[in-house]
């Protein structure tokens, strides 16, 4: 799941987590959301995780947090017994690109790749390789989420050939440069995160994806996304509670037929999201579970009534670039 971009330096200081033990799967996820609401990105991580023996939450801070702070900020999103459970603990330094060149593996989803530098020789040729900065620990392909979306685009792009792909939350930029790797036509990629945009930046001009187009912005209410549009793929890897209030703004973008592909769910919360976008008259048409994560393909009636501020396909121009 992206998240937020990690430093650019190879060698961290040490580093601050709090953890808080939340139980089944659909609590944690409720948890995920409302603590990745209260915390800035760009100064922490909020992620969830298996135990073995159930859910937990995890907050990465990337400078020493003041504990009492933070402590009060959990409280409001969470109540107090999850502010007096949270627990803090130092994390050594440790040299992370090194790290993940030896540790991450490439990851197949499909006819893609994702990979590091460091393998970028073992990709086959008949594979479509991602190579994403091992600088960067968040969007490797190595995440449930990720690799969902990917064996998801993998399955469409066998029957479909879209003309305009909309990436929201790209992250690291993997989803974006897969589409436009694979059907080399305009992707348009954004970001909440200018820092994460960078990144995504960075890894476009890596994997040579020239028709990648990303910018940062907050939601889609940007006359970008309308210009842009409509689009036939939507690929949107983020959390339930921006889902959910993405679904109205979303709906106005997409093409007649078009498909949308939600992930950065947990199985529990899956429904939860199906139920906003019925609302807006999508359906489902095809659910990949990994790990504990869901990865949901809908897709729009093949005709809807179009907004006036859309342009409508015969304006915009099926060959428009970016």
């Amino acid at each position: 799941m992206n998240t937020a971009a990690a430093t650019a330096n190879p060698m961290s200081e040490p580093t601050v987590v709090a953890r808080l033990e939340a139980g089944a799967a659909k609590a944690a996820g409720e948890l995920l959301d409302r603590l990745a609401e209260v915390f800035d990105a760009s100064e922490a991580v909020v992620s969830a995780y298996d135990t073995g023996g159930g859910w937990a939450v995890a907050i990465h801070f990337n400078d020493p947090p003041n504990q009492t702070a933070v402590r009060a900020l959990v409280g409001l999103a969470a109540g107090p017994e999850a502010a007096n459970a949270l627990a803090f603990e130092t994390l050594a330094a440790k040299d992370w690109v090194k790290a993940s060149q030896e540790g991450l593996t490439p990851v197949e989803a499909g006819r893609f790749v994702v990979h590091s530098e460091h393998y970028r020789a073992s990709v086959r040729v008949n594979r479509i390789g991602i190579e994403i900065g091992t600088a960067f620990a968040f969007g490797t392909g190595h995440h449930g989420t990720t690799r969902g979306c990917l064996l998801a685009l993998n399955h469409l792009l066998k029957a479909r050939r879209p003309l305009r792909v909309l990436d929201v939350g790209t992250g690291t930029g993997v989803l974006a440069i897969a589409a436009a790797r694979a059907r080399r036509r305009p992707v348009l990629a954004s970001d909440i995160d200018r820092r994460a945009a960078g990144v995504a930046r960075e890894n476009v001009r890596r994997n040579r994806a020239r028709s990648v187009t990303v910018i940062h912005a907050a939601g889609l209410g940007m006359r970008r996304f309308r210009d842009h549009g409509p689009f036939d793929l939507v690929l949107a890897n983020i959390l339930l509670g921006p889902l959910q209030r993405l679904a109205t703004p979303m709906a106005r973008l997409l093409a007649p037929g078009a498909r949308v592909v939600l992930s950065g769910l947990l199985t529990a919360q899956a429904s939860a999201a199906l139920a906003a976008y019925r609302h807006e008259g999508l359906v489902l048409e095809r659910r990949v579970v990994l790990d504990g994560w869901s990865t949901l393909v809908l897709r729009t009636p093949t005709s809807l009534s179009r907004s006036p501020s859309l342009p409508s396909p015969a304006r915009s121009g099926g060959g428009k670039r970016m």
